[in-house]
């Protein structure tokens, strides 16, 4: 995107259910990227029906967001008997794009629709031959592989004219650009026709298979996630199109703080030319606050070493959790807060509006609506809690995770 004279990236978030699609939208996200109920790599995540599909496109398209759909799926000619209506469906909703890995998808979607097609980074692309191969084939914008550095991407593009999206925060994996069977070995779970299991996160056994050499258990095959937020100079300069984060099946809070953080700057830079701010630091711990592993900038300036390995646990670190999410503000009386965890009275909270820093507060005292002042919240219960004229419904209420 270009405002002015200065080139903007497009900033796109994941969103695996309705909810979190308008948490990422409202929070700032310039794109979301979300899967229906068949087709993509996340089965796990709760997706979207045909009814959600329509409501999520007209919230996103109100306010200036665009809508992409993954159909990233390696896909047997079983699967693709189902697939034309699907796709003459996302082109009725307006969708803005379809993510999608698999020729005969392709040709499927050429055939039947005028759908604009992006390749998805199961693609594996990597070089420029292989994305002037998919530029014949239709494709507008390559998904590239989270092997490629910014400088890479940035041949790609000046060599092809292709758009060019480059992930930048979320997740890694061990296997180049996803494509893994690990899954399949060990659970019989096809981590390319959305069943991963998540192996790469286990502990396993090295048994090198010499006397003077140990056996030890190890995560050797965890990474840990990408945070490149002290690279979007680089990303801007390279004129990398689409900076995506990746987290569909991850929280709330995630979707919310990452496009939150990411936009923030991104129009930090538009109005000042730069991203020599104070806040900076704010971002980063922003992003702390979050679920993830250790961070790591992956490959995006050179190629990542043993340092990106991540040798914990596959638990995350996680030290905030949104408690509640605000349903609706009466203005100088009361905000009700839908709860989505428990907290006791006079707990400490963050309320995070759409834009700028948490609102602190120190002692958050909460009532039911008929007056009474439990000692603990209930999930699933609307509580009225003081106003805040900074804050709007959907924000997220948080707190620190009780150890």
């Amino acid at each position: 995107m270009t405002h002015g004279d200065k080139f903007i990236p497009e900033l796109l978030a994941p969103a695996g259910s309705l909810e979190k699609l308008k948490v990422a939208t409202l929070y700032g996200a310039h794109a979301v990227y979300l899967g229906g109920q068949s087709f993509g790599l996340r089965s796990a995540a709760e997706n979207f029906t045909s009814v959600e599909l329509r409501e999520g496109v007209e919230f996103a398209h109100a306010r200036g967001t665009k809508v992409f759909v993954v159909l990233n799926s390696f896909l047997h000619d079983h699967d693709l008997e189902n697939l034309v209506d699907f796709i003459c469906e996302l082109e009725q909703l307006k969708v803005d794009a379809v993510i999608v890995s698999d020729l005969g998808v392709i040709e499927t979607i050429k055939k039947h629709t005028n759908l604009e097609i992006h390749l998805s980074t199961q693609a594996s692309c990597l070089n420029i031959a292989s994305a002037m191969l998919w530029k014949k084939m239709g494709v507008k914008r390559v998904v590239l592989g989270r092997e490629v550095s910014i400088a890479d991407a940035k041949k790609i593009k000046q060599a092809t004219g292709l758009e060019v999206e480059l992930f930048i925060h979320g997740s890694m994996c061990m296997a180049y650009s996803g494509n893994c069977v690990i899954s399949n070995y060990t659970q019989g779970r096809d981590s390319n026709r959305g069943g991963c299991a998540h192996s790469c996160r286990f502990e396993y056994q090295l048994d090198f298979k010499n006397p003077d050499i140990v056996a030890k258990n190890s995560y050797f095959m965890s990474s840990k996630d990408l945070m490149g937020i002290r690279l979007l100079q680089d990303f801007i300069d390279a004129e990398i199109d689409s900076l995506k984060v990746e987290g569909r099946m991850k929280s709330h809070h995630y979707a919310g703080t990452v496009s939150q953080v990411y936009s923030e700057a991104l129009n930090f830079y538009r109005e000042h030319g730069h991203f020599l701010s104070d806040d900076l630091e704010r971002w980063e711990n922003e992003l702390r606050k979050v679920s993830h592993r250790d961070y790591t900038e992956g490959s995006l300036v050179e190629e990542a070493g043993s340092d990106s390995i991540y040798h914990e646990r596959e638990g995350v670190i996680q030290d905030f959790q949104v408690i509640g999410v605000v349903s609706q503000t009466l203005k100088d009386q009361c905000i009700l807060l839908e709860v989505r965890s428990p907290f006791r009275q006079k707990c400490e909270v963050e309320i995070v509006p759409f834009s700028g820093g948490p609102i602190h507060v120190a002692e958050l005292e909460f009532s039911t609506f008929n007056g009474e002042r439990p000692s603990k919240s209930r999930p699933g219960t609307l509580v009225k809690i003081p106003y805040y004229p900074e804050v709007e419904p959907f924000n997220l209420v948080r707190a620190r995770v009780e150890s």
